[in-house]
């Protein structure tokens, strides 16, 4: 295990740029197949990627949210106390790794974004009580518990929701929604994650490097420098207004009566905007004034920037996928077709397992991917006699499995630990491997018996 980590890592640390330029690069490479593949003219590529540049400012802005609202809860004296606590529980680098992973995976299951950010600052206040633990490592461990978002993928909402929506983008065939308890709670689901669970703590602590190419870091480099905010003696109008409890304890109530509503009277699910509302009034609440919560998001904006900088890229590199030529075919449609066209009823679960895994690394976003690929999937599916919830799935493990060797979900990590994806790659490399024996077993044993 040691070797392979090392020789892993050593190649991600050589061969991996930065994750601007992976996206360039990507970018290229769409470019490329669009014009030799799906018979497009250099013009009509440029353009479906300038049309697709500015189509994830809202998931942007959701993503940098995240990011700044998740750091900013961080540094607030009740929560790093909390955070402080558990960190005390691992004593040793390889239990700190198991533990990380851990409570990530938990995280995850319940919401992914929440997931992302929770296992990132307990992976943050890990590194500064376990000494010897290698910290490149544990901010992997953390973000390899993204596989278990499948509970709260957009691809298993989506079928489950909307008929009218999944009528259009099914070519026809479903006339009625895939409920959750044949996709994201089936039990071939639930077994993979269980086993996921279990083995990922394990596996990622088997990784930990020796004592001697083990990468730790300072304490006193992961805490976040606080200026106190001092009231003045004699406090202006305006000041009084920036120091006052009241107007922090108010907005809060106002939050939380609008969280009440969605969860109890609405019976919604945790979604990445409620959980950012969420994030964002227990921020103000705990930073006790409206100063102090101002100062504290300051301090936290600066780990948005690879957001900022590479998820227009993302997005261009999306328009270039879905972007048809004179034919209506998309790039993404046709790699979908061409796998599909190599299927029979046993095969085509798992090369669409396979297709989406490939389609998730120039469009690393679940909903993007829904769109690109369901009504390619379900059309195909249904001709050949496969359960559209398998169908579901396999688009949804193939979105989720490539995630751990595409930077794009990485960065809220990685702007939360203040590390670079070459950093970590080499470890998630393993995670794959190891994952995706688990899942493609699953795949077939869900075609073979259920």
């Amino acid at each position: 295990m040691k070797k392979l980590t090392n020789f892993c890592v050593n190649l991600a640390q050589r061969f991996l740029p930065d994750p601007f330029l992976f996206a360039l690069l990507l970018s290229a490479v769409m470019f490329v197949i669009g014009i030799l593949f799906n018979h497009q003219t250099p013009f009509e590529m440029i353009i479906h990627w300038g049309n697709g540049f500015w189509s994830f400012l809202a998931f942007g802005m959701q993503m940098a949210l995240v990011i700044i609202l998740g750091n900013a809860l961080a540094t607030a004296p009740i929560f790093d106390k909390l955070v402080q606590r558990l960190a005390e529980i691992p004593k040793s680098p390889k239990q700190a790794v198991a533990f990380v992973t851990f409570g990530a995976c938990v995280a995850c299951m319940i919401q992914w974004g929440f997931g992302l950010v929770i296992g990132a600052i307990l992976a943050k206040e890990v590194a500064k009580k376990v000494k010897g633990v290698d910290y490149r490592l544990l901010i992997a461990a953390a973000y390899s518990a993204f596989l278990l978002t499948v509970l709260t993928s957009s691809i298993t909402l989506k079928a489950a929701s909307n008929p009218a929506e999944l009528l259009v983008v099914s070519g026809g065939v479903l006339t009625e929604v895939i409920p959750l308890a044949r996709t994201a709670y089936h039990p071939v689901t639930l077994s993979v994650l269980l086993i996921l669970l279990i083995t990922l703590p394990i596996l990622n602590a088997s990784m930990h490097p020796s004592p001697d190419k083990t990468v730790t870091i300072a304490p006193a480099l992961l805490t976040e420098t606080k200026k106190e905010i001092v009231r003045p003696e004699k406090p202006t109008p305006a000041e009084r207004m920036e120091h006052s409890r009241l107007i922090s304890i108010l907005v809060f109530v106002f939050g939380m009566v609008y969280t009440f509503n969605h969860f109890a009277i609405k019976k919604s699910s945790l979604d990445i905007d409620i959980m950012n509302l969420m994030l964002f009034m227990f921020g103000i609440l705990l930073h006790r004034t409206p100063i102090r919560y101002v100062k504290a998001i300051g301090g936290a904006t600066s780990n948005a920037s690879g957001i900022i900088l590479q998820f227009p890229f993302y997005a261009g590199i999306m328009g270039m996928m879905t972007g048809v030529n004179a034919m209506g075919v998309s790039i993404g449609a046709l790699i979908s077709e061409v796998l599909v066209s190599a299927s029979n009823q046993y095969t085509f679960p798992f090369l669409s397992f396979l297709s989406a895994a490939l389609v998730n690394m120039f469009v690393p976003s679940a909903g993007g991917q829904w769109a690109v690929q369901a009504p390619v999937m379900f059309p195909a599916g249904a001709a050949l006699g496969i359960d559209p919830a398998l169908t579901t799935m396999s688009l949804c493990w193939g979105d989720t499995w490539t995630n751990m060797i595409q930077p794009f979900w990485a960065l809220p990590a990685l702007g939360i630990a203040k590390l670079g994806v070459r950093d970590i790659m080499g470890f998630c490399v393993v995670v794959t491997l190891w994952s995706g024996i688990i899942v493609s077993t699953s795949m077939i044993v869900w075609t073979l018996f259920f």
